[in-house]
């Protein structure tokens, strides 16, 4: 999925923070869709969160990944996180409807330590590490303290879960009550719960969940381009016009 539109926009975000003014690139970008549309995104992005995002391990099954994707977009949960293993994360688009694009998917590919990197990345981004497992620290999902800091879920391979490297970095452990025979649930069954609880927790509390000014602007242009035809296209148009509209300061 890395190499895929909408997926890795970071190094395109540090150009234009570097070089031009991201307003004047979203100005220019509205033009090309309808006001219908940019209402359509002025509404969405009110409920897009970063406080709660969701790591996916070594998912093997195409037509989990595609729901985990639908879900995550479904609750305004903007981030995934795709730690792969033995496994490449691929999503069916019939299945996903697109979810993707509207999505910030990192991915890790598969090499020795990348659970560790993709924990220690979401750490020093201020994450608690919280692995949803049968473990015997694990506490019920409907007690968690979300007031306590931004999460991020983990989530494990559909037969064995989360690895003991993911384990072993978590921070917390929670788990859904079942009271039925069977204790496992399908994953993406298990992240569309813990997304609809998580979300509802936090909309209706005094938590600051929401996007920062400037991640909606990055956002609303990511999703610009995603709507647009050829839109790298039209993007190196308007910053060669930006660049012969400045003043040569040689």
């Amino acid at each position: 999925m890395s190499g895929k539109k909408g997926v890795h926009l970071y190094s395109f975000f540090y150009a234009i923070n570097r070089f031009m003014p991201k307003e004047a690139l979203y100005t220019y970008l509205k033009q090309f869709v309808s006001n219908q549309r940019l209402k359509l995104l002025d509404e969405k992005i009110e409920y897009r969160t970063r406080y709660i995002t969701l790591v996916v391990e070594n998912i093997y099954q195409s037509h989990n990944a595609s729901a985990i994707l639908r879900t995550a977009d479904c609750f305004g949960v903007q981030d995934v996180y795709v730690v792969e293993k033995n496994n490449r994360f691929s999503a069916n688009e019939e299945i996903a409807l697109g979810a993707q694009h509207w999505l910030t998917v990192k991915t890790y590919p598969s090499y020795e330590g990348n659970t560790t990197d993709a924990i220690n990345e979401l750490k020093q981004k201020g994450y608690r590490i919280v692995a949803t497992a049968l473990h015997p620290k694990s506490q019920p999902l409907e007690i968690f303290d979300f007031s306590k800091g931004k999460t991020a879920f983990m989530l494990g391979t559909e037969l064995t879960g989360l690895s003991d490297e993911a384990l072993s970095l978590a921070d917390e452990f929670v788990v859904i009550p079942m009271r039925g025979f069977t204790q496992s649930l399908n994953v993406s069954v298990a992240a569309g719960i813990i997304l609809h609880y998580s979300t509802q927790q936090i909309i209706n509390s005094d938590i600051p969940w929401q996007l920062s000014e400037e991640e909606k602007l990055d956002l609303k242009i990511q999703w610009l381009k995603n709507t647009i035809r050829q839109s790298d296209l039209i993007v190196e148009r308007f910053l060669s016009q930006y660049n012969a509209s400045q003043p040569d300061n040689s």
